[in-house]
């Protein structure tokens, strides 16, 4: 019994860190945007952005150890290189045009990586999610 419980809470304990975290699209009169975010708050990982038809991505990645300079997205063994800016809280924003091999890997997948640097992030669409990244290429590329 205390093997089982044990077990139980590990999982529960290893689930912990991701509750609550969901990818949220957002479509209306201004840019499209995908994000990473516990829905209500603040909380970001990720965030996808698009003026609908633009055929151009700004990709955000929220964290504090941000770095500006190159950016290499990879996915799917594509690559590709960016310039990369660093904003407020630890936002690092690069981009990636719609109809990059990289990001059409990335879309095909749903992960992808942005490094600057010796600086990785990797973002993650889970299988649930995909369709609203299909959604978000497709209105992005026009």
């Amino acid at each position: 019994m205390m093997l089982i419980l044990s077990a139980v809470m590990a999982v529960a304990m290893q689930a912990a860190p991701t509750a609550g975290w969901t990818w949220s699209l957002y479509e209306g009169d201004g840019p499209l945007v995908l994000a990473n975010e516990v829905p209500d708050t603040a909380n970001l990982r990720a965030t996808l952005q698009c003026q609908p038809g633009s055929g151009a991505v700004s990709v955000a990645v929220y964290g504090d150890d941000a770095t500006a300079g190159f950016a290499r997205i990879t996915a799917g063994g594509m690559t590709a290189t960016s310039e990369a800016r660093v904003g407020r809280g630890g936002k690092l924003e690069t981009a990636i045009p719609v109809d990059h091999p990289a990001f059409s890997a990335f879309v095909a997948s749903g992960r992808m990586t942005v490094a600057v640097g010796d600086a990785a992030d990797t973002i993650t669409v889970e299988r649930p999610h995909l369709a609203k990244l299909r959604r978000f290429a497709d209105r992005c590329a026009g």
